[in-house]
């Protein structure tokens, strides 16, 4: 029998692959630069980005808003300064894209979801990863609702609004214990932030194009239902749970309804990521250019063992060439690197052409 050191180390323990989980933003943390350093860097990313554009862009041709796909991979880049000069929509419309194409790079790599997560804006993106709505319809919905609200004027939270007497400010979006948004007209959100400085509370002012999640935007809200009510939805074939819903929808939810629903209603975080977070080995992946859905994801998640959440285009080592890397066991949700392992990732699924 060889000496001990001369023994080759036993196998690592096999662990199950952790479930994927796709996080999509809404608006408050987009920028285009990370989109386009990735698209730079990584292959993968470059395809993605081409091929979503070139049907967003055919699409998004119908409200005259100039193809995106071609400026967003060429020598100048649009800004995110003007991407908002452009035609109403533009912004979004790039949004949209920008969530499809990451969506469908972590496809390419094996990084398929078992469960979508979705908040405010990102519902129609995350619906049409599920497949309920094609890429071209995808960007009809965000279209229509970007024409629809450019009408529109532009717990402790509630406590803050009752002290300041903004009687129209609202909360808008739960995302975990520490953060809250609120929405409301530009002059009484004032008043809530001089409140919030005078209890020693941090507020900092989203520069948003529209108002959202707010009750007065009732009536847009039928009005927007109404607009894209023509366009057909399908089964999904992956979960979406939405923040705005409050859990998946099913079968029997009028997904319609639902994205008129984030206009007027609040989004709440946390118990959705609680629910897609669980149970098993669990790696959230953010579809969008941003990082704050993956740190309230990692806040809300910090005390459950084998989830951990990545933003990809964020995140300097993140895989894109090293995929198999993405199969190693899950740190704990408050690292933001996955633990040694060796484990298989889903194979794609995809959303409709």
């Amino acid at each position: 029998m060889p000496p001990a050191h001369d023994r080759p180390a036993p196998p690592a323990p096999w662990e199950p692959p952790p479930d994927i989980v796709h996080l999509f933003p809404g608006q408050g943390d987009f920028a285009v630069s990370p989109l386009v350093t990735a698209a730079r860097a990584h292959s993968v990313v470059r395809v993605a980005v081409r091929e979503v554009f070139a049907r967003v862009d055919e699409a998004s041709g119908e409200y005259g808003i100039p193809a995106l796909g071609p400026a967003l991979l060429g020598d100048t880049p649009p800004s995110g300064r003007k991407l908002a000069a452009g035609p109403v929509g533009t912004p979004q419309v790039a949004l949209f894209g920008a969530s499809m194409a990451i969506h469908r790079a972590l496809c390419a790599i094996g990084a398929a979801p078992r469960r979508i997560v979705a908040v405010s804006f990102g519902e129609i993106a995350a619906l049409t990863a599920a497949g309920v709505f094609d890429l071209a319809d995808g960007t009809r919905i965000a279209c229509r609702l970007s024409r629809c609200l450019s009408r529109c004027p532009g717990g402790e939270a509630e406590k803050l609004i009752d002290a300041s007497a903004s009687p129209r400010v609202a909360v808008a979006c739960v995302n975990d214990s520490d953060e809250t948004v609120l929405s409301g007209p530009t002059h009484e959100l004032s008043q809530v932030e001089r409140c919030a400085e005078e209890h020693g509370v941090a507020a900092v002012r989203l520069r948003l194009p529209f108002t959202s999640h707010h009750p007065s935007l009732t009536a847009r809200a039928a009005e927007f239902e109404a607009a894209i009510r023509t366009l057909p939805a399908r089964p999904g074939h992956t979960p979406v749970h939405s923040a705005v819903h409050g859990g998946p929808y099913g079968r029997d939810d009028d997904v319609h309804r639902g994205l008129a629903a984030c206009l007027p209603c609040p989004a709440r975080l946390p118990d959705v990521l609680r629910q897609a977070g669980a149970p098993g080995p669990t790696l959230l992946l953010e579809c969008g250019t941003g990082h704050a859905l993956t740190h309230n994801a990692q806040r809300v998640l910090a005390h459950r063992n084998g989830v951990s959440a990545r933003s990809p285009l964020t995140d300097p080592d993140f895989p894109w060439e090293r995929p198999h890397r993405l199969g190693q066991g899950p740190a704990p949700a408050e690292a933001t690197a996955a633990a040694p392992g060796t484990a298989p990732l889903r194979e794609p699924q995809g959303e409709s052409a």
